[in-house]
Formats: structure tokens, sequence, C-alpha cells
């Protein structure tokens, strides 16, 4: 079973960056919580845990201390920008090994396919907590600028959210090469043919005689 921890970014008393009407710790719930049922109801062999469902406050350590104590193989942190830039960028700690960068790799990919037309800001490094205090493989992602208006006005449409979330989860299934669940067949049951009645004719015959016997 492969265990993936999902972060949303701030929550509660922190919202994040604010800007277009937008705030991050809204959007950063939403992608997780589309992340999260793409996984779940798409592949087999993966349980999924998030820092925070709700617009609570949760510091630092307790979402890295939580995905440790579970035994997380993946921690993904989801965030949106700010700053006056464009695009999406990804984030590991500095001197990981190549497993996490395969993550990264994967999940970096994905959803640059749907911030098609943005700046592929590129894959980074920093000294980020949930990056450095994380026993596991572990990626931050930024997805968009609040404060660009071309990217806030993305980041307005729910379905691009939605779009975003499951670009994150296909990145983390095509580097843990999960499988995808058996679709339901959709075909009705075929039905029975309905015997065909036998013709069946009724006569009438009438005729005129002399003789009463006859008739």
């Amino acid at each position: 079973m492969v265990k993936v921890y999902i972060d949303p970014g701030h929550g509660g008393s922190d919202p994040g960056a604010v800007a277009n009407g937008l705030r991050e710790k809204d959007l950063t719930l939403k992608i997780a919580k589309y992340m999260r049922d793409y996984l779940l109801n798409n592949y087999t062999g993966v349980s999924v845990r998030m820092s925070r469902t709700t617009d609570k406050t949760v510091s630092l350590s307790a979402r890295t201390n939580d995905a440790n104590k579970w035994g997380a193989n993946a921690y993904i942190s989801i965030h949106i920008n700010a700053g006056g830039g464009t695009g999406f960028e990804t984030y590991v700690y500095p001197g990981v090994g190549k497993a996490t960068r395969d993550l990264q790799n994967a999940i970096h990919g994905e959803v640059m396919n749907v911030f098609s037309g943005f700046r592929d800001r590129g894959k980074k490094q920093a000294n980020f907590h949930v990056l450095r205090e994380t026993k596991m493989s572990a990626v931050l992602t930024e997805n968009g600028f609040i404060d660009t208006k071309k990217d806030a006005d993305f980041l307005k449409s729910d379905a691009n959210l939605r779009k975003i979330g499951e670009a994150h989860a296909k990145g983390v299934a095509k580097y843990f090469g999960l499988k995808k669940k058996a679709q339901p067949k959709s075909a009705q049951p075929a039905q029975k043919k309905k015997k065909k009645k036998k013709n069946v004719f009724y006569r009438v015959v009438t005729g005129s005689f002399t003789d009463r016997k006859n008739a």
C-alpha cells in the first residue's frame, strides 16, 4: 500500500497570500481535495492522509510529525505563489536523492500540462520546513501567482483547480506505478426476444340451402 500525505498550505488563522479576491488557504485546500479524490477513485493500492480537510490552523511541525508518524511514502505540499511573477514551479530539499527528484519530475511534468501557456519556472531546491523535516520523499508545488491577474483569473475557475489537483495525483500515480481501477461495464443486459405468436385465422362460413337438413 502506497501512503500519500497531502498538505494544503496555510489554513485557519494563516490565510497565506491574499490578492485579487482570492486567499491561498482556500485554493490549496480545493486542489488538495481534488488530488485526494482522484487518487482514491481511480487507483488501487493507495492510501491518502491530509494535514487538514477544513479551514483550520495546523503548525508546520504538526504537519511533518503527522506524516512521519503515519509512515507516508510521499509528502506533497500544495501552495500558491506571490510576488508579481507568473507560472508554475516545484521544490525539493537541497541534496536529496534520485527518488525524490524523480517524484518532483513526475509531478512537475503533469501539472505543467495544465499550466499550458504559462511560464515553466523550473524544478528548484529550498530549505523549507516541510521538505527538510519529512522522512519521506517530499515535493512542494507553487501553482501560479495569486497577485498576478492572468494567474489569478486562471485560479478563479473551479474547473482549473480540479485539473491542477488531478494532475498532482497523476504525477504521484506515475511515480509509484499505481494501477488503475477497473471501470464498471455499462453494458445493459440483453433483452430477451419476445416469441412471435403463430398466425391464427378465424373463418366464418355462410351459405344458403333449399333443404333445411343441409343447413
